[in-house]
């Protein structure tokens, strides 16, 4: 076991091994412009190209024609969501989404406010997971688009996409899913979920990064979209500018990989989770699991640790690579807003730490992990005096605090 341990997979992951080895000749070898259509160097990366478009259409059940390239799924989700507004504007002016998405859903769904589109966000449930009958509720005649992601990224939760995609069919609204921590990790077919658009990306599921892609369905609706960036006419005229070839070679190898190992890895994934997670709380008091128990992927826990700071806990923790339930942001560190739409206090998310298992990590990690983590927690505990009021039987909750 070589140290730092790496336990931060939904932030990005280590390319596998076959991805790179697939990628060199497209640096060297074939590195034509895929554009140009009038000598072999072109003729192989446009080849390489539509192998590419091939392998991602097949891990998600869509045609080729319907999978158009960008530089990740924040592009992805921009180009979804703006384009959807500009292009149905007659139709419609009405887009749903819930509170625990992406920033980059979110954060467009600001902007398109600004532009007087009315967006609906729905509440979430203790464990993560947003009502479908909600959304069937929130749907309008002036509705042209839901946003629902397939797995959140803090929590791992895994949302009822199924049942909303029925949902937007009876009601003939499009539907729109950031699948980005999905894709790779658990099976996702566009048909069967009743999903017009869908956004992935590469270096999630262990290829290489600055490269993604997004579904547009092309019949039973074919969906339009307003291009946010103008040019050659690349990609259906959707996303211009000339394609990162030995990125497409990467991401469509990495796709490849995940479908023949998925099960194998989603069992082993799952071990090791519950080996992590029964270590720590059956050692530890007053651990809690943040999320769905059950419905929520298999690499993935997030424990808050009550009268622990998680950047303080990270901070002694620094040979393992983790993430915390808190955001940088300025000059303050500002709790998870996933965790406090849950319902989850200040303090405990604060305390909160995500655990992300991937293709590389072993038994012997997590067992060094599961003592770290026990040693660091104890040892701030120890620090703490609020945890020493608790432990001396004080009700904090009825402790009336001086102010000065």
């Amino acid at each position: 076991m070589n140290l730092p341990i790496y336990m931060d997979n939904h932030s990005t992951t280590r390319v596998d091994p076959g991805v790179v080895e697939e990628m060199i000749p497209y640096f060297t070898v074939h590195f034509g412009n895929a554009a140009s259509r009038n000598h072999s160097f072109g003729w192989d990366a446009d080849k390489a190209v539509e192998v590419g478009r091939e392998r991602l259409a097949k891990i998600i059940h869509a045609d080729p024609k319907e999978i158009i390239f960008t530089s990740g799924a924040t592009e992805s989700n921009n180009l979804a969501l703006k384009g959807v507004a500009e292009m149905y504007a007659e139709k419609g002016d009405h887009i749903i989404t819930q509170v625990t998405e992406h920033r980059s859903v979110l954060d467009t769904a600001k902007r398109l406010e600004k532009s007087g589109i009315r967006v609906t966000y729905l509440p979430v449930d203790r464990e993560g997971l947003v009502d479908p009958e909600e959304v069937r509720k929130a749907i309008t005649d002036r509705t042209i688009l839901i946003s629902i992601m397939l797995v959140n990224n803090e929590i791992g939760v895994i949302q009822p996409v199924e049942e909303i995609g029925k949902i937007a069919k009876e009601r003939g609204v499009l539907f729109h899913c950031d699948a980005t921590q999905g894709v790779g990790k658990v099976k996702v077919d566009v048909q069967a979920m009743g999903i017009d658009l869908l956004s992935f990306t590469a270096h999630k599921l262990y290829g290489p990064k600055g490269i993604g892609a997004l579904y547009v369905r092309r019949k039973n609706p074919r969906v339009r979209l307003a291009p946010m960036m103008d040019g050659g006419g690349h990609e259906r005229g959707m996303r211009s500018g000339t394609l990162n070839v030995p990125g497409i070679v990467g991401f469509g190898k990495a796709c490849e990989i995940a479908m023949e190992v998925m099960d194998e890895e989603a069992a082993r994934l799952l071990r090791l989770r519950e080996r992590l997670r029964s270590g720590l709380m059956g050692a530890l008091e007053e651990v809690y699991l943040n999320g769905h128990p059950a419905k929520r992927m298999p690499g993935n826990l997030n424990l808050s640790f009550a009268y622990v700071e998680g950047e303080s806990m990270l901070m002694g923790l620094r040979e393992v690579a983790l993430s915390s339930g808190s955001a940088c942001t300025s000059a303050t560190l500002e709790p998870s807003y996933v965790l406090q739409a849950l319902g989850i206090g200040i303090e405990l998310a604060h305390s909160s730490v995500r655990f992300g298992l991937g293709r590389f990590n072993t038994e012997k990690e997590v067992d060094y992990v599961i003592g770290r983590v026990i040693e660091t927690v104890n040892r701030l505990r120890e620090m703490s005096p609020l945890y020493e009021m608790v432990k001396a039987g004080v009700d904090l909750k009825q402790v009336k605090w001086r102010k000065d």
